[in-house]
């Protein structure tokens, strides 16, 4: 009975002490926005809330893959679609969960030790380091730094591909020069805690288009001949399947979005409410879509290549490329905070001198974008090689070890989820994640996504002027001259 009495209070005072910072950080701004009274700016700038987490989970969790779901849709089939959709959004809700846990149990050990972390944000790979030790926190930083930085590359082709839909006199290369210089503006964003307006903007533009894309789909309705035949081949199929695989893995950022929070073990169910409602605009919209295009798909990976060109589809193209200049801050914030700490520049307070160490993380973005201007494949191939070790294995695995031992496991700073009250089963459910992803994800998905991703190359070459743009019409003939 001792070690388990200690082990509760021990918990206790874990619990007193990360609710004592909370109410302290929470107070501090209090008495700054009070002292200042209230102004838009800190209406639009200061957010910590668990509604600014929820919006800013929703928001980045799906922003250019909604254009690619049905193209997806068209490789796996209908049905295979939205099965896929609810399994990995349920996985992906499960390891941000883990990850919480992991955040609030490698906090609560460092301020045991007095640790503050008044001017330093803390990131994942150093819950790793803190938990786990250094070899994982090198795992940790490559993969999660990676994911990032052609997450931040995708957003970029994404932008260019949009906008060519709208004016088609520059070629998306060129495009992708134009917002590469524009999403550069992104360094002058401090962190997650200064994105309040912006998540809640995105979701609304992401809202907007998913519904547009289903209800324009419903009245164009079927094209002449549609054929729905997937899926054909294994490729194709699994390409598919490393897509969703990714849109459900969009949690990178988890700890950076928990650290903005006040209360950041109010954020155990948030990624899932979040996938919630993510659902409600991914599986209508790439429903109807693939319904109404069928097969065509297969060679259109952004769906606004198919839908007829109206004041409402172009009203959708200009609020994704608001939001992908969202979602573009969001994937290279914590490349920012990596950058900062390694030049040693976290702790500068000087908004401008930060914009300007951090602009070399940029320039590499901008140009494997021009390098690898493949939309759909590009998706899948990061979900395949990427976001499987970043968002499903490597939480599962940190959750297992750290909890290994049976003081680990009393001494918990969190309790189990109500809805899995027993360590054996979450270790069996955290054994079928790392199984699951690392064969068929990994596995059929990487041989997969890079052989569709090789194909492109050979296609198109690297350097693509205008990847998948239909070919210009001649400039009719001029009239002959009349002969007098």
């Amino acid at each position: 009975m001792l070690p388990q009495k200690q082990a509760e209070e021990a918990m206790v005072s874990t619990f007193d002490q990360i609710e004592s910072g909370d109410r302290d950080r929470e107070d501090e701004e209090r008495e700054k926005d009070q002292s200042a009274g209230f102004s838009f700016k800190t209406f639009l700038w200061h957010g910590g809330s668990v509604y600014d987490a929820w919006f800013s989970c929703a928001s980045n969790q799906v922003a250019q893959v909604l254009l690619t779901l049905p193209y997806s849709f068209s490789q796996l089939g209908m049905i295979s679609g939205i099965i896929l959709q609810i399994f990995y959004g349920i996985l992906g809700s499960w390891t941000a969960y883990l990850i919480s846990i992991l955040y609030v149990e490698y906090r609560s050990r460092k301020e045991k030790e007095n640790v503050s972390f008044k001017n330093h944000v803390i990131q994942w790979f150093e819950v790793l380091d803190g938990l786990l030790g250094p070899y994982w926190k090198a795992a940790g930083l490559a993969f999660n730094c990676t994911f990032l930085l052609f997450g931040s590359v995708i957003q970029l082709i994404a932008c260019a591909s949009n906008i060519y839909y709208i004016n088609d006199n520059l070629d998306k290369r060129t495009w992708t020069y134009i917002f590469g210089a524009c999403c550069a503006t992104t360094v002058f964003i401090p962190s997650f805690h200064n994105y309040r307006i912006w998540s809640f903007l995105g979701l609304g533009m992401t809202t907007y288009t998913a519904w547009y894309m289903a209800i324009a789909a419903l009245v164009h309705g079927q094209v002449e001949g549609v054929k729905h035949s997937g899926p054909t081949q294994l490729v194709l199929y699994f390409t598919g399947a490393t897509n969703i695989l990714y849109t459900f893995g969009g949690h990178a950022v988890t700890v950076e979005i928990m650290h903005a929070m006040w209360k950041p073990q109010k954020f155990k169910y948030i990624y899932l409410l979040a996938t919630l409602y993510v659902f409600t605009l991914t599986i209508p919209s790439a429903t109807a879509v693939y319904w109404a295009f069928g097969d065509q798909l297969l060679t259109h990976s952004n769906a606004f290549s198919l839908l007829p060109r109206t004041a409402w589809r172009d009203a959708g193209v200009i609020l994704m490329l608001i939001h992908q200049f969202i979602t573009f801050g969001f994937a290279c914030t914590p490349l920012y905070f990596v950058w900062e700490k390694v030049i040693g520049m976290h702790d500068t307070k000087s908004i401008c001198l930060r914009a300007l160490a951090r602009l070399p993380v940029v320039i590499p973005i901008w140009f494997l974008a021009i390098i690898f201007p493949f939309f759909g494949p590009i998706n899948s191939a990061v979900g395949a090689l990427l976001v499987s070790f970043t968002v499903y294995i490597i939480p599962s695995l940190a959750h297992m070890l750290t909890f290994r031992s049976a003081s680990a496991r009393q001494n918990a700073a969190e309790k189990l989820p109500f809805f899995l009250p027993s360590w054996t089963a979450v270790y069996l459910f955290n054994a079928f994640v790392v199984v699951w992803v690392f064969v068929v994800g990994f596995g059929f998905g990487g041989w997969a996504s890079m052989t569709n991703f090789i194909k492109q190359v050979d296609t198109f070459g690297l350097f693509a002027k205008c990847y998948q743009c239909a070919p210009k019409a001649p400039p009719p003939p001029r009239p002959a001259p009349a002969h007098h």
